[in-house]
């Protein structure tokens, strides 16, 4: 059955012309919220995403670009890039991440598209912003995470910097250049006028980075990797059981002393080396020690009943078929059941954050083909004649 739109951006229209990750995250968000999402790709090649993910079938595509429709535009013929105006012309939110100054060469730069929509918000989405010495340069989510700090403290300490397993650059840059559209769709409620956000891969990781540049200004400290502990942070950090890991958090004294009460040791709460956030900090890998000695004397299933019994925050580690399995997940509806064009019933985490009036929500699958609503939304939005959608296709505009 169809799911009915009740997301809080429904009505707003958004043509991204993102590729890849963070254009398309960025509008798979607004679409999950609500929004129509109209993605142009280029004809016959399509977004590289399309391709891209793991496993023995691409469906990456089948997540960032659910609740979307797909028209084809080749944007560097002049047929294009007139058919992408008349199709901004009637957009709310246009997305693009391609970088700085492509969009101003295909005749599509903010004083063009503004000068026919007052009132659209551009979100431009690149590795180093719009401005300052490095704007011309390429750059991708992984530069951007060495470049904002990320890559230099993840990892052991023995060892190069390590990446995460996600592209949280680019992920990062999505979200912020999300949030910036809606702030600028707040904004225009007031006084009608669209504006340019400008939210870069570097910036976005720099945003996420706590104290570190603050701690190198007051006092020369410079963080360095850790591998699974935060430094000075104790006990926090990932310990062997009988059967697997288990991750425990109990560096606050109060959940401290219910941990040691767990292991029948009360005398670590109130041992002085110990028994502040400051000394066990000085004394972590020692602590770390002994809670994993007695970790490895226990199951994950009988820890975990006891971190329960005793308040005290931990977990196992999560892979897919454990969310799969689990009754939380389920509980929330995380995870989504899609009817994937291309490969049938297929499983994907669900439209968030939570809203108690007007949820996000999965609506459309990914469009399976390039240029699939071309009809649709040339003929019906823009109102041309199927000759002159026969044209285009003909002059391979579309």
């Amino acid at each position: 059955m169809p799911v009915e739109n009740r997301g809080a951006l429904k009505g707003l229209r958004v043509v991204e012309m993102g590729t890849l990750i963070a254009g398309p995250f960025c509008g798979q968000l607004l679409g999950d919220m609500g929004a129509e999402v109209i993605k142009v790709e280029p004809p016959e090649m399509g977004d590289a995403m399309r391709q891209w993910g793991r496993g023995d079938h691409s469906v990456w595509w089948e997540v960032v670009s659910r609740n979307k429709k797909a028209v084809s535009i080749d944007l560097r013929q002049k047929g294009g890039q007139d058919l992408a105006r008349k199709l901004i012309g009637t957009a709310d939110i246009v997305i693009e991440n391609f970088r700085p100054g492509t969009i101003e060469g295909w005749g599509l730069g903010p004083d063009v598209l503004m000068a026919d929509n007052p009132g659209l918000i551009i979100v431009r989405v690149s590795g180093y912003g719009q401005t300052g010495p490095y704007a011309s340069r390429a750059g991708f989510g992984g530069i951007g995470e060495a470049m904002g700090g990320w890559r230099y403290i993840n990892g052991d300490p023995d060892r190069p910097p390590s990446r995460m397993g996600i592209s949280i650059g680019d992920s990062l840059a999505a979200s912020y250049a999300c949030m910036g559209a809606l702030a600028a769709l707040h904004h225009r409620e007031k006084t009608g006028q669209g504006q340019i956000v400008d939210s870069a891969l570097y910036e976005s990781v720099l945003q996420v980075m706590e104290s570190l540049i603050p701690e190198y200004v007051v006092s020369g400290f410079i963080r360095e990797r850790s591998g699974s502990a935060l430094p000075g942070i104790a006990p926090s950090n990932v310990y062997t059981c009988k059967d697997g890991e288990f991750l425990i958090g109990a560096n606050q004294n109060t959940i401290f002393a219910r941990l040691c009460q767990a292991m029948q040791r009360p005398d670590l709460a109130t041992d002085p080396r110990y028994s502040t956030h400051i000394e066990r900090g000085k004394r972590q890998a020692e602590l770390d020690q002994i809670i994993n000695d007695w970790t490895a004397t226990q199951t994950m299933e009988d820890l975990e009943a006891l971190m329960l019994e005793y308040a005290v925050p931990a977990g196992k580690m999560f892979r897919a078929p454990e969310m799969l399995s689990d009754p939380h997940f389920a509980a929330r509806e995380a995870i989504v059941d899609i009817e994937s064009e291309r490969f049938g019933p297929i499983k994907m985490q669900n439209a968030f954050p939570k809203m108690s009036l007007t949820p996000g929500s999965v609506r459309t699958p990914a469009p399976a083909e390039i240029g699939q609503h071309n009809d649709e939304i040339y003929g019906g939005l823009l109102g041309l004649s199927t000759g002159e959608i026969e044209q285009l296709r003909a002059d391979k505009v579309i």
